[in-house]
């Protein structure tokens, strides 16, 4: 699975053998949002419109009536190859009148498909996880440090007697060494909890 997912949509068009191939591309976060973007862009008076998805662990693909495996396998494995993740991809064919072969077929729609991907504008998928961070007034100042050299969002911030209390926000990888930090920094005074986490995009 990539990491990276595309910043829109996007599209690309070849011709083999007097055959034309157009790729179109869109980011997709289910299965179902992949599905109707394949129904909303497949042409039905075109020879075939062959797909594919991946969604995480999830993923499909279609040779619609193309020799099995030299379509939708290809296109999937240009997504894969490039990285990317929660994306759909449909390669459109008219026929032109000469067979291309199951290896020209291959060629074709896997290169469509990832030229399609190479130049289309990406942004990152960041899984965040949101936690809270209780720590003593004595603690401020290595606790303020700690959480700015791992990128965190401060979401709630509140004070007793006691000293502060945060909520925050921070990508789900950074979490276990930023409590690692604060342990270090604090002789493990401060107290870092995870009531929830979420998969989000950056915001």
């Amino acid at each position: 699975m990539g990491d990276h997912t595309l910043a829109g949509r996007a599209s690309h068009e070849i011709e083999v053998k007097h055959s034309r191939f157009l790729a179109l591309a869109a980011p997709a976060d289910s299965p179902e949002a992949a599905l109707a973007f394949v129904a909303e862009v497949g042409d039905p008076a075109a020879t075939h419109n062959c797909w594919a998805y991946r969604i995480g662990e999830l993923y499909r693909s279609s040779d619609d009536g193309e020799p099995a495996g030299t379509a939708g396998r290809p296109i999937l494995s240009a997504i894969d190859g490039q990285g990317l993740d929660q994306t759909v991809v449909v390669v459109t064919r008219w026929y032109g009148g000469i067979n291309l072969g199951a290896g020209g077929l291959v060629r074709a729609y896997g290169g469509c498909a990832a030229e399609c991907l190479r130049t289309a504008r990406r942004r990152p998928l960041i899984e965040y996880v949101e936690c809270t961070l209780q720590f003593g007034f004595a603690d401020t100042g290595v606790v303020h440090a700690a959480l700015a050299a791992h990128g965190v969002e401060k979401l709630d911030e509140r004070f007793t007697a006691a000293g502060a209390h945060l909520r925050l926000r921070l990508p789900a990888s950074r979490l276990e060494e930023l409590g690692e930090q604060l342990r270090d920094a604090t002789r493990d005074r401060a107290r870092l909890a995870t009531p929830a986490a979420d998969t989000d995009q950056p915001r």
